[in-house]
């Protein structure tokens, strides 16, 4: 695979690169010397919004990374007293690790695509469905789709607008991960823990050992492929990557709707990857999109509730992604011709109003539209609001959605003794699945553990760890990321509930006549639960159940 480097980009594109550069340079002396007037006064009782305007610089009022390079600065000068509640209002954005990690995305580099999808963008610059200038998508044009730059740089914007980044969530985005070459994607994660733990290693086991007790611990990594690129042997060699997560492209689960809009794949396909994922362990994420070329908003509906009501599907989380029409892509062509008609943002409103009740707590809604910019959309939807809309039209119906992300407790303090302990069983993959949670006053949720009991006829993986084993698929613990070895008061981290978690799930696999519990741990966790008695295998780490 060749290099690539930002290509050739409009004067519009261009400008957003060199702007996103000037942000992020915190050495221009006249805003250094605004931001010290700013943060002495707030630290001595000023309110921040009116000293940021009685303190412009270079025409404008400084941002709030700018302000927390400047804390770091003085603080470490001895200039400023370190002061947590100065802290805790200079902090941007502190929902990005308000469910209990930092994720880091990257971008792979541009490569074939197996499928041949309808409604994907598609850019040369870029891995197929991604546009050149999406937010995640110019990050990884800077840094030239390097994994080590990216991760380093985006890393380094988290601390700089005050978040903590000792548990990291590694998110791997771009083409079908599985179609890249094995030397690729390999040396990919390798530079990806070189960035965490700030030094360079020799090979991928080296790294995945230093990065067990680094400051910067991967505590998942997450990749996206097809349905049809999932066998027991790509299993096996992401279990070597040390991947935690899948993410998977299902995007219906109408056979017809597949074919229509070039998937390349069938619903068979999709049962069967879901039961090998589930077999192997791994925490599962399903890709849906409605709108499709084909569909109807009653045909989506119907199609929606298969994904709960089939035993071999049922994901733990989901991506909702209404098709976005866009000129580069095939689709345009059926909507010239007539033979594609977008929803209105109503209609999408409606939908998405009627679906979201239909997910049970088990299963966490992490997106609900792409991060496309709207220039690029050619009809149809250009909100990007579609949550907060469907969620005050619930209200005005007296329903609600319960999926994990509603119930997360987030900032909010919490006593131990609030939480009660609720386990919620189901069928999944021939098997049975175990959801265990602490839940907090009015059905917030701070944290959970999810258990599969195999069961019935059982996938040849040729994972020996994983025979006759029970197996803890995920492990999490939600509030504002604590740094490791440190608790804060109220703060949900750090309370204890994970080894809780992991002490019902021992008495429930030994009480379903498991002899060996096994647990598909990051590399940055395994240290956590060999504290708790899990040795090293092969692939997973296991404990003995006596």
């Amino acid at each position: 695979m060749s290099d690539f480097t930002t290509g050739d980009y409009t004067e519009e594109e261009r400008a957003r690169l060199d702007a996103w550069k000037r942000a992020r340079d915190y050495s221009d002396p006249e805003r250094r010397a605004a931001a010290r007037a700013i943060l002495l006064e707030v630290a001595g009782g000023a309110e921040l919004r009116p000293a940021l305007h009685r303190h412009p610089a270079r025409g404008a009022y400084l941002s709030k990374d700018f302000l927390i390079a400047e804390y770091r600065a003085m603080t470490a000068a001895g200039e400023l007293a370190a002061d947590p509640a100065l802290w805790e209002r200079l902090r941007m954005k502190p929902v990005r690790t308000l469910s209990g990690v930092a994720t880091v995305s990257v971008l792979t580099r541009p490569y074939p695509c197996p499928g041949g999808c309808l409604f994907c963008p598609d850019d040369v610059r870029m891995p197929k469905s991604y546009i050149a200038d999406e937010p995640g998508a110019l990050r990884a044009a800077q840094n030239a789709f390097d994994p080590f730059r990216q991760a380093a740089s985006r890393l380094d914007s988290l601390e700089s607008v005050g978040h903590p980044t000792g548990k990291v969530e590694l998110l791997i985005l771009g083409g079908t991960w599985s179609a890249y070459p094995q030397e690729y994607r390999e040396q990919f994660v390798l530079r990806l823990l070189d960035a965490l733990n700030g030094e360079d290693s020799a090979s991928l086991a080296e790294a995945q050992r230093k990065n067990e007790r680094a400051a910067r611990r991967c505590v998942g990594l997450v990749v996206e492929t097809r349905p049809d690129m999932i066998t027991s042997e790509e299993l096996r060699n992401l279990r070597r990557l040390g991947v935690t997560k899948i993410q998977v492209g299902l995007q219906s689960l109408d056979d017809r709707i597949l074919a229509l809009n070039g998937r390349g794949h069938t619903v068979a396909d999709a049962r069967r990857a879901f039961r090998l994922m589930r077999a192997a362990g791994f925490k599962i994420q399903a890709h849906w999109m409605p709108n499709l070329l084909g569909a109807t908003p009653q045909s989506d509906r119907e199609d929606f509730a298969r994904l709960f009501d089939d035993p071999d599907l049922r994901p733990d989380e989901l991506k909702i992604y209404p098709t976005i029409l866009v000129k580069s892509s095939l689709l345009y062509a059926c909507y010239e011709r007539g033979e594609y008609h977008p929803y209105s943002y109503d209609d999408l409103i409606e939908l998405i109003a009627a679906i979201k009740p239909l997910i049970p707590p088990y299963c966490r809604v992490n997106r609900l539209a792409r991060d496309i910019p709207m220039r690029h959309v050619a009809a149809g939807n250009t909100r990007s609001n579609l949550r907060e809309d469907a969620q005050r039209l619930m209200a005005a119906r007296g329903t609600r959605c319960r999926c994990i992300r509603c119930r997360e407790v987030r900032a909010r303090r919490v006593a131990r003794d609030e939480l009660r302990l609720d386990e919620i069983s189901y069928e999944a993959g021939g098997g049975a699945e175990r959801f265990l949670s602490f839940i907090a006053p009015e059905d917030k949720l701070a944290g959970y553990l999810r258990l599969s009991l195999p069961g019935g006829p059982h996938p040849d993986l040729r994972m020996p760890d994983l025979a006759g084993a029970a197996i803890v698929r995920d492990l999490h613990i939600y509030g504002q990321t604590v740094p490791i070895g440190e608790s804060q008061d109220g703060a949900a981290q750090h309370f204890g509930l994970g080894s809780e978690l992991l002490a019902r799930a021992e008495e429930i696999a030994r009480g379903a006549g498991f002899h060996t519990l096994a647990v598909i741990s990051a590399v940055g966790t395994r240290d956590y639960y060999r504290e708790r008695g899990f040795e090293d295998g092969e692939l997973y780490q296991v404990k003995k159940l006596t």
